[in-house]
Parts: structure tokens; C-alpha cells; sequence
């Protein structure tokens, strides 16, 4: 059996994290994970290009697929921080680099790193 490529880590990894939070936001119906399919897709080559840019993948494919999201659903993920106003969406930090973590810009506070929103929005903090 051949061991999995870092290339190939990175992008399990964060396609994981990335449906972890659809779940966590009721939104991983299967359109929505094509969704996340295509961005991995898509990112795998990017990667290929720069491999150094592997850490950065999970914001990346996060942010891919709140875009589409965005133009297909509406806004998300949203805020639950904010509990009045207009709803608005997290914003991913840093937009390229590690560790990228959800935030709300209105409050300017972190509200989870991406993987983990279950626990921002009152559900199972995933492990």
C-alpha cells in the first residue's frame, strides 16, 4: 500500500474540516459538498504549484466554497455572535495562510477556527 502524499494529507484535511462546519451549519446536503468537492479539485492543482502553499489549503477551499455558496444560497456562514442588526456572514482569517479560523468583523472577534464552528453555533465542538 503506497503512503497517502502530503499533497494528498492537506487536502483530506481540509476538504474534513471544511464539511465539519457545513454539518455544524445544517448545510452539507449533497449539492453543497460538490461544492466542496470541486474547490479540492481545483486547489489540488493549485497546490501542485505551489506546494509550500499546502498549510493554506483549508482557508482556500473554505473561503471556495463560501464564495459559491454565496452566489448559488446566500450568506454563509452566519454570525452568532451578533444578535441584532442586519445578519452578515464570517469572514475566513487570514485569507492566505495557516491556522485560518472563522471571524466576525462587525464584533472583531474570532469565533472558531475553520473546522470548528459546531461549537461557535451550540453544537458538538468537533475533535
Amino acid at each position: 500500500m503506497n503512503p497517502i502524499s502530503p499533497l494528498e494529507q492537506a487536502l483530506h484535511a481540509a476538504r474534513a474540516l471544511v464539511l465539519a462546519d457545513l454539518v455544524a451549519g445544517q448545510v452539507a446536503e449533497a449539492d453543497v459538498v460538490s461544492l466542496v468537492e470541486d474547490s479540492v479539485t481545483q486547489r489540488r492543482w493549485w497546490v501542485e504549484q505551489w506546494p509550500d502553499g499546502a498549510t493554506f489549503v483549508a482557508g482556500l477551499i473554505a473561503q471556495d466554497v463560501q464564495d459559491a455558496l454565496l452566489d448559488r444560497y446566500g450568506r454563509w456562514p452566519l454570525c452568532p455572535v451578533c444578535g441584532s442588526g442586519d445578519p452578515h456572514a464570517l469572514d475566513v482569517e487570514p485569507e492566505l495562510g495557516p491556522d485560518p479560523h472563522w471571524v466576525c468583523h462587525k464584533a472583531g472577534v474570532k469565533v472558531a477556527s475553520i473546522g470548528s464552528l459546531g461549537s461557535a453555533l451550540g453544537g458538538t465542538p468537533s475533535s
